[in-house]
């Protein structure tokens, strides 16, 4: 049995309680929805369970496949066993189609395939909206080291290697997605290590049908 001990903190759709271990978080997947930083919310029964069921089944392939996450095990429904972790303050954002954002600061169209993936940072501060960043601005307020961002660049792509191909494999298009990382303390080599955190979910990915383009992923919501 897993006790919901106290309350650490609440983020959007998300609360990550203690438990009777230390080491371990209860995270609660809500049926909240929101956008645009809060100012559109929303209720949406069942997807508390969803994202919960989505992000454990991406996490247990992430995980076959050599990528360490904070994910244990699903609870409930709309519960997972998670590790506890030292969170780093910045966000990864992978593109691999041009939209969102991207258009509107650069004026890029909408739909334009990139070359490659690009990889852009944002300070995670809801109250400054997270504002996008440069390694420079993480190496500068040590929010991270050069080594710990070498290790997250490499792993993040790597991820969108095997997210790509896995939501190809089903007629899904990985636009883009968002990503967290933490630190956790390795007892036999006496070092941190750095783990893939937070969700994967259609609250932090988009994603289109290969044929018709039609969203699959909250930007119904936003629209």
């Amino acid at each position: 049995m897993i006790e919901k001990g106290n309350l650490i903190s609440e983020g959007k759709a998300k609360s990550l309680y203690e438990t009777q271990n230390q080491n371990e978080l209860l995270m609660v997947y809500r049926d909240d929805t929101s956008a645009f930083d809060g100012k559109k919310k929303e209720a949406l029964k069942g997807k508390g369970e969803i994202n919960n069921k989505f992000n454990a089944h991406i996490m247990n392939y992430l995980g076959a496949n050599g990528i360490d996450t904070h994910y244990i095990k699903t609870v409930t429904d709309n519960e997972s066993l998670v590790h506890k972790l030292d969170m780093l303050p910045v966000e990864c954002v992978v593109r691999n189609i041009a939209t969102g954002s991207l258009t509107s600061r650069l004026g890029i169209p909408e739909g334009t395939v990139l070359e490659k993936p690009l990889l852009e940072y944002c300070y995670k501060k809801d109250e400054l909206n997270d504002p996008l960043i440069s390694k420079e601005h993480i190496y500068s307020f040590g929010w991270a080291s050069k080594k710990e961002i070498k290790i997250i660049d490499e792993t993040t792509l790597r991820i969108n290697d095997l997210l790509s191909g896995m939501f190809r494999g089903i007629g899904i298009k990985l636009v883009d997605f968002k990503i967290e990382y933490g630190k956790t303390w390795n007892k036999d080599s006496e070092e941190s290590e750095i783990v893939l955190a937070d969700e994967i979910s259609p609250d932090t990915c988009r994603l289109w049908d290969v044929k018709t383009e039609k969203k699959l992923d909250k930007d119904r919501f936003r629209k």
